[in-house]
């Protein structure tokens, strides 16, 4: 039976990081299973589940200082198990667009939690649009939606929340 293990990685970037940790990753047994990575500043983060068997798992965990100084890394790892729903979900993607102010993330994501809905995934980018150089802010979500779910009423709340904010947003599912 396979364990898993979630390690976060964040370190100055470079070429070959990626490389260099997987390999070590590899040659503890163990299998990444997802994954993210971004460049955020000059800095390198990562987000990622290895699997393998309790012993390759325990073998990593017990090489994360040594990696930490060979790969030059801040290192955290915890054990997890795999990501289990109650329910059958169906996943939304939400995309918010707006100039750039602070508050946009709280305000959007407590609209789902007051809702008990989960944020699966996360992504934000600002930037400055074109021609006018004005700073703009992006929010892209991930959500699971129950099949009970009353979609309709639901989106029409986010989309009337999100004009008050001055929000402009799409609401559509992942599947087709």
């Amino acid at each position: 039976m396979n364990s898993n293990l979630v390690i976060t990685a964040l370190g100055k970037d470079r070429p070959g990081i990626v490389t260099e940790l997987s390999e070590a990753i590899l040659e503890k047994g163990c299998s990444i299973a997802a994954s993210r990575m971004s460049v955020l500043g000059g800095e390198f983060a990562l987000i990622l589940m290895i699997n393998g068997s309790a012993r390759a798992i325990t073998a990593m965990e017990q090489a994360r200082q040594t990696l930490e100084q060979q790969l030059d890394l801040t290192i955290i790892s915890r054990a997890t198990t795999a990501h289990q729903t109650l329910h059958s979900l169906v996943p939304y993607q939400i995309e918010v667009i707006a100039i750039d102010h602070p508050g946009i993330v709280h305000h959007v994501t407590q609209f789902f939690a007051d809702k008990q809905i989960n944020i699966e995934e996360m992504n934000t980018d600002s930037y400055s649009a074109p021609l006018t150089g004005t700073p703009m802010f992006s929010l892209t979500l991930i959500v699971g939606l129950t099949q009970e779910t009353a979609i309709n009423p639901l989106r029409e709340q986010f989309f009337d929340f999100c004009d008050d904010l001055n929000l402009d947003v799409t609401f559509n599912t992942l599947q087709g």
